[in-house]
């Protein structure tokens, strides 16, 4: 038996209607070694990715000083004046001291309203999307055990419904899900793949790869619950292609990551008008498993 560690950063929320609000979009970014060297560049750092998204998953900030993300976002917030961006950090995680990196949500508080509460974990939200209440669960699997940490995360899933009496999860990240880090042979063996309540949102033929020489769906969003799959944007869940969006040399592209983000939209409320603030919380929370 084999012991295997996973600290999952959940983000839980309720939502309105706002006026004027269209769709609302999640996003997943493996921002790739993410730290000072990356922050000093200015030409990456003006590649404000994330701002076109309501809520943005960062994977891959390895900022062990914590001078490189304050910088990034200060750079969003110049960079897009109409709106107010915040963020959310889990603490440094990692299998050894050799590798560890943080788990980042970025969020527009237009979306998501901040409100202090006396616990540092436990953070209220509202947000605007035709969706009630759901669980964001950000995942960057091992490319050595990617197969046993893509078929815990069921685990993961099985907890909160018991816990927190929800079906309405949306998973998302790098989960090293393609080429050779999750065989083909060894698919039959993932129930995240073999269950069909779970919707793979990023299919096998979405590259989510900068370089031409590659061709992998690394990175997924997967959902579970009716109500999720309702409130999908159909066809909305895809890779951002940023070196064709702003035009970069393939050089010019892997200094900001070797991944594209992938995205789904929400719909929007049904009724516009309507405000209603709901409790949220965010939770950070360690869950370990034992694998054979």
């Amino acid at each position: 038996m084999r012991s295997l560690s996973f600290i999952l950063l959940f983000l839980v929320w309720g939502v309105c209607g706002v006026q004027g609000a269209t769709v609302f979009r999640i996003c997943a970014f493996n921002i790739q070694s993410f730290g000072e060297g990356k922050a000093s560049k200015t030409k990456v750092m003006h590649t404000i990715i994330i701002a076109r998204c309501d809520v943005s998953l960062l994977q891959e900030v390895r900022d062990h000083r914590r001078k490189a993300f304050p910088q990034l976002l200060a750079q969003l917030n110049k960079y897009d004046s109409a709106h107010e961006y915040d963020a959310v950090q889990s603490e440094r995680l990692g299998r050894s001291d050799t590798y560890q990196e943080q788990y980042v949500f970025v969020y527009s508080k237009q979306s998501l309203v901040n409100r202090d509460v006396c616990f540092s974990v436990f953070l209220p939200l509202t947000a605007c999307s035709a969706l009630k209440d759901f669980v964001l669960i950000p995942l960057h699997t091992s490319p050595n055990n990617t197969t046993k940490e893509l078929d815990a995360v069921v685990d993961v899933f099985n907890d909160i419904r018991k816990k927190w009496k929800t079906e309405n999860v949306i998973f998302l990240g790098d989960f090293n899900a393609d080429c050779g880090y999750l065989a083909k042979k060894n698919r039959k063996n993932v129930r995240l793949i073999t269950d069909p309540a779970f919707i793979w949102l990023i299919n096998d033929k979405n590259d989510t790869t900068v370089r031409k020489s590659t061709d992998c769906a690394y990175d997924r969003i997967v959902v579970h619950g009716e109500k999720v799959a309702r409130a999908i944007v159909p066809l909305s869940a895809k890779p951002f292609n940023f070196k064709k969006e702003f035009r970069l040399s393939e050089d010019q592209a892997l200094e900001v990551s070797d991944h594209y983000p992938v995205e789904v939209l929400l719909k929007a409320s049904a009724s516009r008008q309507q405000q209603v603030s709901l409790s949220l919380l965010l939770i950070l929370l360690a869950l370990t498993f034992n694998c054979s």
